[in-house]
């Protein structure tokens, strides 16, 4: 397959005819590409549909700024517009993926016959196109370079006098045309100063001129004494004139007053004179007499069991005395109580004839529930 390096070209496939247009061939390591796409249907004989999408890839950054459709009858024709940023100096593919979708008029009638809660699909009989990739040739960046763009800086520091290991307020902002300026920090490695970071705000707006930018970067510094701050230094490129330049902070003084001792120490809350604490035999003991009057219920409890077990209930001797269901019916009934409810019902049943039981093992049941 065969790359492209023009800036314009125009191409013709089977029903329609395409046009790429960038605006720079050879651009830099982040320098906004503008790059342009027009379909144009050739087959009239047809209703055409596309869906154009550029791949993602490491090597460039991409943003869809417009998109505008004109169908009149079987001509279509669509015009895309795609801001794009190469990331890695040397050759690289801008690769694409087209869908041609062939659909009938009565078949886009018939999706716009539905109302708004009715919609109804569209038909289509898509294929996939395949774009020749675009290959650029892009310009590798200065060594050392952070930023590409035409930007300024502006710093707010709103005191260089703290006291120590108070933290002290640093702003800075960048602003102007380029790749968005962010980076991962802007102070200077060496100071063995504490820093606190933030991440930064980033608003942004994209145009056809490329992205306008405001990065705003929110930190503080504190120390035990004073201090200085060492310049801030980023090296910037801007590939409209092709020129290094450098955003600069110049060196920071800080003073940092030390506290008093007498104001660290706490004369109000100091600690009161170590005494003897006995707090933990009032709750040893609280739990002892809690044992022993749980230990004492049981006992007393265990004590009326066994005394009442000793003394023969005058319904075990009459369940005893019953010969068959009818007599043993008859005393659990005059004794009404509702435990008996289940062995009633079987008795009932058996003497009545529904069902039969063992006479000798109810009667064993009955006399467990009573003792």
């Amino acid at each position: 397959m065969s790359f492209l390096f023009l800036s314009v070209l125009v191409l013709h496939a089977e029903d329609f005819a395409y046009t790429f247009k960038v605006d720079k061939p050879h651009p830099y390591v982040k320098e906004a590409v503008l790059l342009t796409l027009d379909l144009d249907q050739t087959n009239h004989d047809k209703v055409l549909l596309f869906d154009f999408k550029i791949k993602q890839s490491d090597a460039y950054r991409f943003q869809r700024l417009d998109i505008k459709e004109t169908d009149t009858g079987h001509h279509a024709q669509v015009h895309y517009m795609y801001l794009i940023y190469p990331l890695k100096s040397g050759k690289i593919n801008i690769n694409f993926d087209l869908l041609k979708k062939v659909t009938t008029e009565d078949s886009v009638a018939y999706s716009f016959s539905g109302d708004r809660d009715n919609v109804k699909g569209l038909v289509t009989v898509d294929t996939a196109v395949t774009l020749p990739p675009l290959e650029w040739e892009v310009k590798a960046l200065p060594e050392g370079t952070k930023l590409v763009g035409d930007f300024t800086l502006t710093a707010q520091i709103k005191q260089h006098k703290a006291k120590a290991h108070e933290p002290l307020p640093f702003q800075i902002s960048i602003q102007g045309k380029g790749y968005p300026p962010v980076l991962p920090t802007l102070l200077p490695e060496e100071g063995n100063f504490t820093r606190f970071t933030e991440k930064p705000v980033i608003h942004s707006v994209v145009s056809r001129q490329g992205t306008q930018s405001t990065v705003t970067y929110s930190m503080a510094l504190s120390h035990s004494q004073s201090f200085t701050l060492p310049p801030v230094e980023i090296k910037a490129f801007n590939p409209q004139n092709e020129k290094s330049y450098r955003l600069t902070v110049p060196p920071q003084h800080f003073e940092i007053s030390k506290a008093e001792r007498s104001v660290l120490l706490d004369k109000n809350d100091s600690p009161r004179v170590l005494e003897a604490d006995w707090s933990w035999l009032k709750t040893l003991l609280g739990y002892l007499v809690v044992f022993a009057a749980g230990y004492l219920t049981a006992l007393s409890w265990k004590w009326r069991k066994k005394s009442t077990k000793g003394v023969t209930s005058p319904l075990v001797q009459k369940v005893q005395n019953c010969k068959d269901e009818k007599a043993l019916l008859q005393v659990l009934m005059a004794a009404d109580h509702k435990d008996f409810g289940t062995s009633i019902e079987k008795l009932e049943a058996s003497y009545y004839g529904e069902v039969k039981i063992n006479l000798k093992n109810e009667k064993q049941k009955i006399l467990e529930q009573i003792q």
